[in-house]
């Protein structure tokens, strides 16, 4: 799918104030418990649970469907959402997120899985609903990589220093914001995968978990991607389920405020770095970092080092100090959006 300027997008359409200003727009139902009392439209599909798209129009007030062939775009004023039948990537706000199963249809009706509306499209549309996503103003970073670990390599520098400088910017900005910032590590050092999640555990108040990297895949890969621990049922991303995906992980606490922070943060990256990036979506993955650690966790992965272009940009301080500002953006309107709100009574 193609990617899209955030410059030339409709008001509203940053995936960030969708966080922050459509969560009372919607109805109080429970998504999980929804079924009859608002009128869900569930269809059996090869042994899953489909809701229908008209159902989620009605259910968080979309306003207008269009559906061209295959591809399907829902509206109201301040959400655009785009599927397209036998896909299985979702643009909210210009946003991508990579679903678990395809959209499906049923004769002249298009349907969502049930484990993708509940886990990843409601906790977007609806951060204040989710039960667990405590206030927090401490943030754990985590660069990855270090020491004897290098990461990945090219021939201007290793992923390991890159992830620690951005880590460090990141420091800094969060706690003139008044954040109690943690880091894994502040120097060339390794830790192994497990010594990051007891580091992470160990930090007793609320607290959000940012483990940053750089990419590598060939000179022609390019782009972020985020990714969230997968919920119990669904594989790591780029293969197929094993038995193993049933099990339930320390992270999956967090399913839902793992997706929320995660569309905070790559739909920051994707404002503020614009034509200089491409966006490969948000995914679940099964890596150590996520399935361990028992906050709410993301992994970003800001940018291709494998990539001519890409390894310019996050060699060079300006492109640093950028995604170090998405992040804090991020923070900023995450935490607005799951923690308490208050309320200002008005003379009479």
């Amino acid at each position: 799918m193609q990617n899209r300027s955030l410059n030339s997008l409709l008001p509203f359409r940053s995936a960030i104030r969708l966080l922050a200003v459509c969560c009372c727009a919607f109805f109080a139902t429970p998504i999980l418990t929804a079924a009859t009392v608002a009128g869900w439209d569930i269809a059996k599909i090869e042994g899953r649970d489909y809701v229908s798209v008209e159902s989620m129009k009605r259910f968080y007030n979309f306003t207008k469907l269009t559906r061209s062939g295959n591809s399907i775009v829902m509206e109201n004023p301040k959400v655009e959402m785009k599927l397209k039948i036998g896909g299985n990537e979702c643009l909210m706000n210009g946003v991508k997120f990579v679903f678990t199963h395809t959209v499906a249809a049923v004769g002249d009706k298009a349907y969502v899985s049930r484990m993708d509306l509940a886990k990843l499209i409601d906790p977007v549309l609806r951060p204040n609903f989710i039960k667990n996503a405590a206030d927090f103003r401490t943030v754990i970073l985590d660069p990855g990589h270090g020491g004897k670990d290098p990461g990945a390599t090219n021939s201007l520098g290793t992923e390991a220093f890159y992830n620690l400088k951005v880590a460090g910017r990141t420091k800094s900005l969060l706690e003139a914001k008044g954040f109690k910032v943690i880091m894994t590590r502040t120097s060339d050092r390794y830790l192994s995968l497990q010594e990051r999640v007891d580091l992470a555990n160990a930090v007793a108040e609320n607290a959000i978990f940012v483990s940053i990297h750089f990419n590598s895949g060939g000179r022609a890969a390019r782009g972020i991607e985020t990714f969230t621990l997968s919920p119990p049922g669904v594989s790591h991303y780029g293969r197929g389920v094993i038995a193993a995906d049933s099990q339930k992980r320390a992270g999956n606490e967090h399913d839902s405020a793992n997706i929320a922070l995660a569309t905070s943060v790559h739909g920051s990256l994707l404002r503020r770095l614009q034509k200089h990036t491409f966006d490969r979506g948000i995914k679940r993955a099964r890596f150590s970092v996520l399935s361990g650690v028992r906050h709410p966790a993301i992994l970003l992965e800001g940018g291709f080092m494998s990539h001519p272009y890409e390894a310019g940009l996050i060699h060079n301080e300006t492109y640093q100090n950028t995604v170090a500002n998405g992040i804090v953006d991020a923070v900023m309107k995450y935490r607005f959006a799951v923690g308490p709100k208050t309320t200002v009574s008005t003379p009479r």
